[in-house]
């Protein structure tokens, strides 16, 4: 008979075995299916940039298309309704010949007219179009397709204009770029650290199912060895056994992968969804993945039997394996310093992939680290304690201390991934805030000095138009130099303009007459005003008096100077266009300003800090849905390996009930030989958390961490699961009592 023939009958008439076959093949599964889709996630935003390349002129300046002969002026900027993002595209021809379209692009909009993304020109429809029709022209001549667009229901205009009415930011280029988008470098970070902390604790399920029925089938394998078998027959018997269960899970996941792509689709990503032929991967790498996924297994099969090839006696006999070396505590710091250069190393892609592989060792050392510390736990229990549970767990502990980690494995790295996030996220939010001077109300733009004057005009008569009593105010960028050749930012405004626009205290400064305003003194006699700080400058009228004034604590030091002391020859050398609105005619106001500016991008500190906290968003959503995933894993995980534990030891606790000793006494021991290791396993692990945080922190040059209580949180809640897993131990061991201990 051979080796597949065997594995198969074994399969057919031991029910633990398939019960275990069972189990592995849903591992895999799993395994496979979050592999793909993490993999998947890269070349997910790769297809949402390629699509929507052609909305930023940067895209085709980068493909080459800014080299050759300009048959196009091209400029982008964000517009809003309400919270909502549109995308806009502003284009002007400067040649007869129309170049060639992206995909899902109809035609070339002529002045005046614009072509609108479908979830967007239901907006216009809905609305007045004062409030937003109005920004895009006077017609609207046609519909963008979905491969157009970056995601499903994306807002995105593509506005014809003349040539001279462009903003002087728009770039000539010889045509759109085509499919030539970047993947989002954040969400691959993310995709590759969630390949180590999720696919590991699969993984760690894997083994954990494979090893219910270890003990059992070592002692089949050490007598088949004893009977004559070669190593390679035993070998090839368990690689044909494992080979059943860890083929059939990868197919079961490639098979299930299209639902985990198709619930990842609809995750919210930077404002939308994904389209689902985001997640497909090219298939040289799903053959990869599928045949790469079943080998692991199978490799850590045939290396587990390393002591039934070379003592088959002892593994028959179930004797006692050797101590652990002091030398494993070694892994982590060794694991740690080359996770710790790779960061700071790092400076391409590919350096960043070395990054990965290094985090993947750092989080493979806890494998070489637990048991020892596992080992060490036991002796001092044994030392130690007195009672019989706390004797029974810790001489499990000593004696076989890879087994009993082998139920906290799961967890130690669940606790891992989250004070890794719970270092990440209080940082990233303590980061968000701050903006310009300007009021949150407050609609601003950068222009150059001859078209902000053209935009405050035609601003200012569509607010009449409209019937709002709100008038754009140009806010002139100017330098302050002293004689000693410093030089200092400052606004040019006055002062009543200053308070109505900008996030300043002027402390009644305006009752006064007119002259520079700032937190700080700041001497004006013989202090000079420039357009720039390398232009000449002028001087200040004499006698300018200096006001103080106060300033948010989220802002910059803003000095502010009144353009009545301020020489008429004087020309600021960039200007910001403002306008104060309210909440009922923001979009009134918003539309105004955004046809006057012909394109160029209108903010506001409100829709920045917005846009912040959607990204924030984005990653408490996608931390919380990993978390979770990890935490199930690896209390599976724990739940199957207690229950393997007491598989495997059928003949002790058998022997042991059957001598009187209570279940309840046996269960308990079994509590603690799970609870003890995991509980230091997991403090060690949301430590090595907190440095790895730190560490991708310094890779996304976000600065130190900012550690909060939260942190802890992980070690309690690792702490928890597992002791909720090991209380599978109780009915495990009441079904050993009611089982025949002549069946072992």
């Amino acid at each position: 008979m051979n080796s597949f023939r065997l594995a198969l009958r074994v399969l057919r008439v031991d029910r633990r075995t398939r019960t275990s076959a069972i189990l592995t093949t849903v591992g895999v599964a799993v395994a496979t299916a979050l592999v793909l889709l993490l993999v998947a996630l890269p070349f997910a935003t790769q297809a949402r940039a390629d699509r929507a390349s052609w909305q930023d002129p940067y895209f085709a300046m980068r493909s080459g298309q800014s080299t050759g002969a300009p048959v196009l002026r091209m400029d982008a900027s964000t517009d809003y309704i309400g919270s909502e993002r549109i995308s806009r595209a502003d284009v002007a021809l400067t040649w007869h010949t129309v170049p060639e379209l992206p995909p899902g692009v109809p035609e070339f909009p002529a002045p005046g007219e614009a072509l609108l993304s479908p979830a967007l020109a239901a907006k216009v429809a809905d609305l007045p179009a004062a409030q937003l029709g109005d920004r895009f022209g006077d017609k609207v001549v046609g519909t963008l397709g979905e491969d157009a667009l970056s995601y499903p229901g994306q807002l995105v205009a593509l506005v014809g204009q003349s040539a001279d009415d462009m903003s002087e930011y728009a770039q000539p280029l010889a045509g759109f770029a085509i499919h030539d988008g970047e993947p989002d470098p954040l969400l691959t970070v993310l995709a590759g650290v969630g390949v180590v902390v999720l696919v590991v604790p699969s993984l760690v399920l894997v083994g954990s199912a494979a090893r219910l029925t270890a003990a059992r089938r070592e002692r089949r394998l050490a007598a088949l060895r004893l009977a004559g078998a070669t190593p390679g027959q035993v070998t090839s018997m368990v690689a044909a056994e494992t080979a059943v269960a860890a083929a059939g899970g990868a197919l079961l996941g490639l098979a299930i992968s299209p639902v985990f792509g198709k619930l990842a689709s609809f995750v919210p990503w930077d404002g939308g969804t994904w389209q689902t032929g985001d997640f497909i991967l090219p298939l040289p790498l799903i053959a990869l993945i599928v045949v790469a996924m079943p080998l692991l297994v199978l490799a850590a099969a045939v290396i587990a039997l390393r002591r039934v090839m070379s003592t088959p006696l002892g593994a028959a006999a179930a004797h006692s394996p050797k101590p652990l070396h002091w030398w494993r505590l070694l892994a982590v710091p060794v694991a740690g310093l080359f996770f710790f250069v790779m960061v700071n190393t790092a400076e391409s892609s590919a350096d960043v992939l070395v990054v990965f592989v290094a985090l993947g060792c750092l989080v493979g050392s806890a494998a070489v680290v637990g048991p020892w510390v596992t080992s060490v736990i036991g002796g001092i229990f044994v030392r130690v304690w007195r009672k019989p549970a706390g004797l029974l767990a810790g001489r499990r502990l000593r004696d076989d201390p890879r087994g009993a980690y082998r139920a906290s494995a799961g967890v130690v790295l669940a606790v891992f991934a989250g004070s890794m996030a719970l270092t990440l996220m209080p940082t990233f939010e303590s980061k968000a805030g701050g903006g310009r001077e300007f009021q949150d109300h407050v609609l601003y733009l950068n222009a150059g000095t001859e078209q902000a004057e053209q935009i405050v005009r035609a601003a200012n008569a569509d607010l009449e138009r409209y019937g709002q009593q709100e008038r754009a105010t140009p806010v002139g960028d100017v330098v302050l130099v002293n004689g000693e050749g410093s030089g200092q930012s400052a606004l040019l405004l006055n002062c009543a303009d200053a308070e109505n626009l900008l996030r300043l205290d002027m402390r009644g400064s305006c009752a006064g007459a007119p002259g520079v305003y700032s937190e700080y003194r700041i001497e004006t006699e013989g202090l000079e005003v420039r357009a720039d700080y390398d232009s000449a400058g002028v001087p200040l009228a004499k006698d300018t008096p200096w006001r103080p004034i106060a300033s948010s604590d989220d802002m910059y030091s803003s000095v502010v100077v009144d353009p009545a002391v301020v020489p008429d020859s004087l020309t600021a050398g960039t200007v910001t266009v403002a306008v104060p609105t309210t909440k009922e005619n923001r979009e009134v106001v918003r539309t105004a300003l955004v046809g006057a500016a012909n394109g160029a991008p209108v903010m506001s500190r409100e829709l920045m800090l917005d846009r912040e906290q959607i990204q924030l968003a984005d990653l408490r959503r996608v931390t919380v849905i990993g978390l979770i995933a990890a935490a199930v894993l690896a209390g599976c995980s724990a739940a199957i390996a207690t229950a393997g534990s007491v598989m495997d030891r059928r003949r002790t606790f058998g022997a042991l009930i059957a001598a009187g000793t209570p279940v309840r006494t046996l269960a308990r021991a079994l509590r603690m030989e799970a609870a003890l290791p995991a509980m230091v396993a997991t403090i060690c692990a949301g430590a090595v958390g907190v440095f790895v945080g730190t560490g991708l922190l310094i890779l996304i040059e976000e600065g130190a961490p900012v550690l909060t209580p939260w942190i802890l949180a992980p070690i309690v809640l690792g702490a928890g699961v597992a002791a909720l897993a090991a209380s599978v131990c109780t009915p495990a061991l009441k079904r050993v009592r009611a089982e025949p201990l002549a069946d072992e």
